[in-house]
């Protein structure tokens, strides 16, 4: 919500949660009108706005979507697109019919140093890029909501998003097959594989492998190896005061290092979807990208509950990441107030 004010092009104008206590405090500091859920529809009626962000938990992403697509509203949704393929072509059907924009919310599609690397990878810096590896971990508390629904909520969904959607950006290609192993931290209580290993086959035997995990120390980096040279990003995915998209390169022997400035990325997806509604053009990352990056974490799934390699039909490339896309708009201020942060459950 701090970021939104960073924009020229955007305001708030409401608040949809079901907590009290978040809609009243933050009515009140954006000085702005409280949905609660079961007002949704009353929402979509009266029009005090152009479009709605989608930020509920994975699983409720076509609950609050579809309506407001249907309605002719505009919407920025938060990635995963959804929980499974069916539910994002229903999303994406209610907009193809509708005529209204979609959006996933992949900030780093506008974040400078994001789109450099994959601009510079594209164009052949690092000769053929032949293989992509990340490793992404946050520790987890387990009285977190993303720690208590299983797979749908857990690191894959959640935190392996980022890296199949940067491989599948930089060798601008999908996979064609998908493995994955799952680990359990004996010291947590998730009741699910706290960390996941997955390897991703594309076309012309090129590799992508990434491990992500809710049981280990912060860690967000990523490497790709190409026939001329290497490049290593760290960080690469996080933001906030002071955090920078930086990366390294070798290239023919020659090192350099590169660091991003420090933007808010929130503000600068904000910035890009309102422009595309604002000049009828269709946003970069639609909702055939957010398909794309959930029918690999559906076979992601299968892979770990059957043990077996995940085949997946060949797709086409599609239109990828341009430097127009770019946006560096200064990172906000954060409220002096935080109201109603997720805390660990009384019981």
């Amino acid at each position: 919500m701090p970021g939104v004010k960073q924009t020229t092009n955007s305001e708030l104008t409401a608040v949809i949660t079901s907590d009290p206590e978040k809609g009243q405090g933050l009515s009140e500091m954006y000085k702005i009108k409280y949905y609660t859920y079961e007002q949704y529809g009353e929402a979509l009626k009266e029009g005090l706005f152009d479009a709605v962000y989608v930020a509920t938990p994975n699983w409720m992403h076509e609950e609050f979507t579809v309506p407001a697509l249907e309605a002719g509203y505009h919407v920025l949704l938060e990635k995963p697109m959804e929980i499974n393929e069916e539910l994002c072509k229903k999303i994406n059907d209610a907009a193809a019919k509708s005529g209204a924009k979609l959006m996933i919310a992949y900030r780093l599609h506008f974040e400078p140093g994001t789109v450099e690397i994959v601009n510079r990878v594209r164009k052949g810096d690092l000769g053929d890029p032949r293989v992509f590896n990340c490793s992404f971990s946050l520790p987890m508390k387990e009285w977190n909501h993303r720690a208590k629904n299983g797979y749908d909520a857990g690191p894959v969904p959640d935190m392996g998003t980022y890296p199949i959607n940067a491989v599948r950006t930089i060798f601008g290609m999908e996979p064609t097959e998908v493995s994955a192993v799952g680990f359990t931290n004996p010291a947590k209580e998730f009741g699910f594989h706290d960390t996941v290993s997955v390897t991703l086959r594309f076309p012309g035997e090129r590799v992508g492998t990434f491990t992500v995990s809710y049981a280990a120390a912060q860690v967000n980096r990523y490497s790709v190896m190409g026939t001329e040279g290497e490049l290593q990003a760290d960080p690469a995915f996080l933001y906030g005061p002071g955090v920078a998209i930086t990366y390294n390169t070798i290239i023919n022997g020659k090192s350099e290092k590169r660091e991003a400035s420090v933007v808010d990325h929130f503000a600068g997806e904000t910035d890009y979807f309102s422009q595309c509604i604002i000049d009828g053009k269709q946003p970069e990352p639609d909702g055939d990208e957010g398909l794309r990056d959930v029918r690999v974490i559906e076979a992601i799934k299968r892979s770990l509950e059957t043990g077996q390699i995940q085949k997946l039909a060949p797709l086409e490339s599609r239109r990828h990441i341009t430097e127009d896309q770019v946006r560096k708009l200064k990172l906000a201020s954060q409220p002096s107030t935080v109201i109603n942060a997720e805390k660990p459950n009384k019981e």
